[in-house]
């Protein structure tokens, strides 16, 4: 294809979509400026032609703004997340009930993760977010386990891509050699963790994760998370108490896939 020049307002209308369909519930006018930094006519603006196409529909009463069913057909013909998930599904259950906490598998989508299958249910502690769901690369413990670990060519690129976008948790990506020390650590250590400020944007502080990937020798099937309240486990009790689990469970998905990826 030849190289043109992308269309700043469609990017900015995909933005905004986007943060719509992530704040799901808490839509604001307020909020979504807050996510995605343009000022707030022009965001209006974007809404006002998202609600025409029938892409974004608003609650006059709440005043809040949702993703409509239409957004359904922009992902009918993705299929790549779907064979993953069916794999990894009769897992996920046993290990959800051997430790006590859910998990997420998540594959790298362009600049973030997307969910492919799920231990979490709906309730007050949890945020439910199902498959489906795209997770910004160095925001998660899923995100951050995947750049860590996934070759120093990818990871420039991810670096590079990410570099734009003024959200607090991509700041790193402006520090190339502070990045690339943080993602040595991450190696050394064998997981991830999620970033304060997302933690903090998402889940009020309530909720964090650790996150390794699920791989086989230079390739990353996936990466896998496991989600708890920090008023149950301090950062380093989790770190010591789910990492070895995890890294078992990595290991024996990752067997399944290569299996999987084999036949």
């Amino acid at each position: 294809m030849a190289s043109y020049r992308p269309v700043i307002s469609v990017l900015r209308c995909l933005d905004v979509l986007a943060a719509v369909n992530r704040l799901s519930g808490r839509a604001s006018l307020a909020e979504i400026h807050r996510q995605v930094g343009l000022d707030k006519a022009t965001i209006l603006r974007m809404l006002e032609t998202l609600a025409h196409a029938g892409f974004v529909v608003r609650d006059d009463d709440t005043r809040l703004y949702h993703a409509a069913g239409k957004t359904l057909q922009l992902s009918a013909g993705y299929r790549a997340h779907s064979a993953i998930g069916a794999a990894v599904s009769p897992r996920l259950g046993d290990f959800r009930r051997r430790i006590g906490w859910p998990s997420d598998v998540a594959i790298r989508d362009g600049d973030a993760m997307i969910v492919v299958e799920t231990s979490r249910e709906a309730g007050p502690m949890f945020v439910n977010r199902g498959p489906g769901y795209r997770a910004p690369l160095l925001a998660t413990s899923l995100g951050r386990a995947y750049t860590a670990f996934c070759g120093p060519a990818e990871r420039a690129k991810i670096l590079e891509t990410v570099a734009t976008d003024p959200a607090p948790w991509n700041d790193i990506s402006r520090d190339r050699a502070g990045a690339e020390a943080a993602f040595a650590q991450i190696r050394a250590a064998g997981y991830a963790t999620m970033d304060g400020s997302y933690m903090a944007q998402e889940y009020e502080n309530r909720i964090s994760s650790v996150g390794v990937p699920i791989r086989d020798g230079e390739t990353i099937f996936a990466c896998i998370n496991v989600l708890y309240l920090r008023t149950a486990l301090s950062a380093e009790d989790a770190a010591i108490s789910l990492t070895a689990p995890l890294q078992e469970i990595a290991a024996a998905l990752s067997a399944d896939l290569a299996r999987q990826s084999a036949a």
